[in-house]
């Protein structure tokens, strides 16, 4: 049975356009949602994210900023992609179908969740966006599928099943050491996402921390994403600067479709997508391409 509150908790529900970062749309949903459900896509560990601070460069010409990537032979308008959820009809009636919706309108490419509220197929139609599908079952391959993702544990027999029966990019999620990610391309992985399990509350340590060591040992032969606690557009731009190619952004997502539906995510993204396009001029960057690890300091704490 859904979760979702009928009626608000105390407090103003704020208009979706008066928003100025994604941490004010996650008390929106505090409101919204049960205490219960709220729990389960709350709160970030901001350690890692703290301890690195940008260094601006001056009088450099951004006026043509460009944040598109390609990935996988797909353009893409910023380098975000919303990140895979189950069962989002817990957060919103309409579940994955408003979450693509408001992928769309902001030009976001999606990963749809292996435990999606609705099929593959129901979904591909609302967005021309890039869409990636996580899949546990080999034999349960959407046809119009861009990516296939898939999410440990899995053994490396898995990955070899999945890797003969799909003819699209196959990224493996939830890669966390240099040697986890050498094998991964072993085994034909044509991506990995870089990614912890850990609590969103537990000590320090996380993603950001490990991908340094994973950028050294896979080079530029694959594309590596990154997801866990990104929740301002600076925090993505930190992670492309330790050599990510792109950041999975699931919980913001989330707290816009709980608390506005398409709309809510739509505003989600294109907050985090103006908070890379300021934080790139404020660097001198033109395009994606020009940052490096020379643009951040990293700081003891």
């Amino acid at each position: 049975m859904s979760q979702v509150r009928t009626t608000e908790a105390p407090g103003r529900i704020t208009p979706v356009d008066e928003f100025v970062n994604t941490l004010e749309v996650e008390a929106m949903a505090q409101r919204k949602l049960a205490p219960g459900l709220f729990e389960e896509i709350a709160g970030s560990n901001r350690y890692s994210f703290d301890r690195i601070t940008f260094r601006p460069r001056m009088l450099v010409d951004t006026t043509k900023l460009d944040l598109s990537l390609d990935l996988f032979g797909q353009r893409h308008f910023a380098p975000i992609l919303i990140g895979p959820a189950g069962q989002q009809q817990r957060f919103h009636p309409e579940g994955e179908l408003a979450m693509a919706r408001g992928a769309n309108a902001a030009k976001a490419g999606l990963v749809v969740g292996a435990q999606s509220s609705y099929s593959f197929e129901k979904i591909a139609p609302l967005t021309q966006q890039p869409l990636w599908a996580q899949l546990s079952d080999p034999n349960q391959i959407p046809s119009s599928a861009k990516v296939i993702c898939l999410s440990a544990p899995l053994d490396w027999a898995r990955v070899d099943q999945f890797r003969k029966a799909v003819n699209v990019p196959l990224v493996l999620k939830g890669i966390m050491t240099a040697q986890d990610a050498r094998t991964a391309i072993e085994h034909g992985a044509s991506g990995i996402v870089v990614s912890s399990y850990r609590p969103s509350g537990s000590a320090q340590g996380g993603a950001l921390d490990v991908l340094p060591e994973i950028v050294r040992a896979v080079g530029r032969r694959v594309p590596i994403l990154i997801d866990g606690s990104f929740r301002r557009g600076g925090d993505i731009l930190k992670a492309l600067a330790l050599g990510a190619t792109a950041a999975l952004v699931t919980r913001p997502a989330l707290w816009g479709l709980a608390t506005y539906g398409d709309r809510g995510v739509q505003q989600v993204l294109e907050m985090l997508q103006s908070e890379i396009a300021r934080d790139m001029a404020m660097l001198g960057l033109a395009n994606l391409s020009q940052i490096s690890p020379a643009f951040i300091r990293m700081h003891k704490r």
